[in-house]
């Protein structure tokens, strides 16, 4: 039980993609079936331990054989030929179809269950697309400092993405956190840029914190609690502008949208918060540890506080 007895894929592009289709509406059906089971329950996070361990192991292995079966489909794209350019796209729209249900599976019926408390929730964005992401509902106010904190996970290659961006209008690139192609991560304040000495491509959690002040522009850049890289002369006194859309896993070309895939964070993301002063480094080392309780005072990670969207 759990396991892909989907069976070998045949060698011939049209079959190969049309069983790809058809395990990839078993998977979604498989996938529906446990949001039901869910459903007909009053609350997730008051199921049994027992119970909620194997719901998730069981939509563990679904995401696995879906990946899996991902991994097939781009490694059977350079076999396609036009002539079966109606089989691909047959595929592709069965395989964008299961991404969003699973998306909204895992972060709406078991993220938002599981929302009050904030530890169990976090977002997911397992494929570079430019339709899942999440969107943080308050703005920010103008700042002469900041600090922002998150969690995040990736082993994506090459570059994990944008974990998140900030625009205004006539500003797209107000604040930018992304790592884009064999670039090393970079932050950018007013589209002025910042090479950040930030190792987080492992698959493995870790604690990342960013600060900056318009005071000579200095910068400062943590991960797990340890001071790694700062600088200074990023954006010197520019304030940054208030009023603009806060994104998790997507780079804005204009407010709020025209996302490119290419930039996309791919990975998981949790207790993202931004302060309007610079952070202590001791604090830091306490949030990274755990050890104290610190929400944002602009952004905290709050239950409704972020919506996600699958498409």
């Amino acid at each position: 039980k759990g396991k892909d007895t989907m069976g070998d894929l045949p060698r011939d592009p049209a079959q190969v993609i049309d069983q790809l289709s058809r395990t990839m509406q078993t998977l979604k059906d498989r996938l529906e079936s446990l949001e039901h089971q869910l459903r007909a329950n009053v609350s997730y996070a008051a199921l049994p331990n027992d119970l909620r361990e194997m719901l998730q192991r069981r939509l563990g292995d679904l995401e696995r054989q879906l990946l899996s079966k991902v991994a097939e489909l781009e490694d059977e794209k350079s076999l396609l030929h036009n002539e079966t350019s109606a089989h691909r796209q047959k595929a592709e729209t069965a395989l964008n179809a299961l991404i969003r249900k699973r998306f909204f599976f895992l972060n709406v019926i078991l993220g938002n269950s599981a929302f009050k408390s904030p530890d169990e929730f976090k977002v997911s964005l397992p494929l570079r697309t430019n339709y899942l992401y999440g969107k943080i509902k308050k703005t920010l106010p103008e700042l002469y400092a900041f600090t922002v904190c998150l969690w995040l996970r990736s082993s994506a290659s090459p570059g994990i993405g944008t974990p998140f961006s900030y625009a205004v209008p006539g500003q797209a690139n107000e604040i930018v956190l992304i790592e884009w192609g064999n670039n090393p991560i970079e932050l950018l304040i007013n589209d002025k840029v910042a090479q950040l000495p930030l190792f987080i491509s492992d698959g493995k959690w870790h604690h990342i914190c960013i600060t900056w002040t318009t005071r000579d522009g200095m910068w400062e850049a943590f991960q797990d609690g340890e001071k790694l890289g700062t600088g200074e002369n990023l954006a010197p006194w520019h304030p940054i502008k208030p009023g603009g859309v806060l994104i998790l896993g997507q780079e804005q070309d204009t407010v709020g949208g025209r996302f490119d895939a290419t930039q996309a964070f791919v990975g998981e993301m949790s207790q993202f918060n931004i302060w309007d002063r610079v952070l202590k480094a001791e604090d830091i080392m306490n949030i990274a540890n755990c050890s104290i309780n610190m929400p944002g005072n602009i952004i905290p990670w709050v239950d409704n506080n972020v919506d996600v969207f699958g498409g």
